[in-house]
């Protein structure tokens, strides 16, 4: 069983910077790709970004070159560092684990454990 919780979300003017935080529980952490999701309101849940174990990366198109992913294994934790945040960022951003990859993944369905997700407000 894997418990995830997020933080770092908040309010911030456009052009600003967020670093979101994952800590998981679990001992097998390290072997898991890692992803972060987010949900805008009135829209469907999209992919925003997804970690290896062996640390390689990905990114929705829509966030390349502003986010970058990154984890600690001796923490436990998965970061999301957001840059030159825009108003349509906003969305609640859910970390989430999948025990059966080791590689990216940017399908949902493929993530069995999730966080209670974290609030994002980029105003204009």
């Amino acid at each position: 069983q894997v418990q995830l919780v997020e933080s770092g979300g908040g309010l911030v003017q456009a052009g600003g910077s967020l670093r979101l935080s994952c800590a998981a529980s679990g001992r097998t952490f390290s072997s898991y790709a890692m992803g972060w999701f987010r949900r805008a309101p009135g829209k469907e849940r999209e992919f925003v970004a997804t970690i290896s174990r062996y640390k390689d990366t990905s990114y929705a198109d829509s966030v390349k070159g502003r986010f970058t992913i990154s984890r600690d294994n001796a923490k436990n934790t998965v970061y999301l560092q957001m840059n030159s945040l825009k108003p349509e960022d906003t969305a609640v951003y859910y970390c989430a684990a999948n025990s059966g990859s080791e590689y990216t993944r940017s399908d949902a369905r493929g993530y069995n454990y999730w966080g209670q997700g974290t609030q994002v407000t980029v105003s204009s």
